[in-house]
């Protein structure tokens, strides 16, 4: 039976890419009895109904490398997580709690500074030090002037990578670069709150090669983690690691705690102060 990959699901009809054609499938009713309905980036197995109008119906779902709940997506290998350096403003606590949550999934993060332009070449490089210096890849991108589009393209080959990020951050914007036409639909930003308007209001892959996949996602307002149990956070902050069991107290929560080894790697500077900070307001 001929497999497929899920590349967008609308009011429960799933287009299937499968040996380059596109079908519109249902899915099999027994999925509604398994509590379990198929995402974008689901490999599955189609029964082709009406191969002329490119009909069908999903019969079985693989199982997942991962899931995603917001957005829903299986199978996701990397994430590029999008923030704009002005309209709007650069959200780092979002940030941060996109990082934790891609640790979780054991999705590999890129972090992409869009709209460099707007912002002085300080305060960008200030945020692209940061994570850099802590493990992360971070590119900087100018949508207009494609400005980063090339390094972004070097890493997408067989990949499935979702770009996501708050509303008006410039996703739509760099896919289209990428893409090289207007495929997704570009945001605007609000005069009056500056923040984004939402365009995207569902999860659709585009083939860019072979078996090699990018994702569109709709913008957010918030993101919640709520996954992650508030003792377990500190794993999920990469450059917490190396000092977590070093701490002179088993259950340290690295909060008040004397001599705790992340608390002390602050002082010292090999943590930034900042991203302690936010660690702390996510405890909250």
């Amino acid at each position: 039976m001929p497999k497929g990959i899920v590349i967008s699901n609308k009011s429960n009809l799933y287009k299937v890419e499968q040996n380059n054609i596109i079908y519109d499938c249902n899915a099999r009713g027994k999925f509604k009895n398994e509590d379990i309905s198929p995402v974008a980036g689901d490999k599955v197995e189609i029964e082709i109904i009406d191969s002329e109008k490119k009909s069908g119906v999903i019969t079985e779902i693989h199982e997942r490398f991962n899931f995603l709940k917001r957005p829903k997506m299986a199978n996701l290998s990397q994430l590029i997580l999008v923030i704009s350096m002005k309209l709007p403003k650069p959200d780092l606590l979002l940030l941060d709690k996109q990082l934790a949550y891609s640790e979780l999934i054991k999705v590999k993060p890129i972090i992409c500074l869009n709209k460099i332009d707007l912002e002085s070449e300080k305060k960008v490089d200030e945020i692209y030090n940061l994570y850099t210096k802590i493990g992360y890849k971070v590119i900087k991108t100018n949508a207009k002037t494609g400005e980063g589009i090339d390094e972004i393209k070097s890493i997408l080959n067989n990949n499935i990578t979702a770009f996501s990020g708050n509303s008006g951050v410039g996703k739509s914007s760099l896919i289209n670069k990428i893409l090289d036409n207007d495929t997704t639909l570009e945001g605007s930003i609000s005069e009056k709150n500056k923040r984004g308007k939402n365009t995207t209001t569902q999860v659709t892959l585009y083939k860019i090669g072979t078996d090699s996949y990018i994702a569109d996602t709709p913008g957010f307002s918030t993101f919640e983690i709520t996954e992650i149990d508030k003792k377990d956070l500190a794993n999920y902050f990469k450059e917490f690691k190396p000092y977590i069991g070093e701490c002179e107290f088993a259950d340290c929560k690295h909060i008040k705690e004397e001599n705790c080894a992340i608390k002390n790697a602050v002082k010292e500077g090999f943590i930034s102060t900042d991203r302690y900070e936010r660690f702390l307001n996510l405890l909250k």
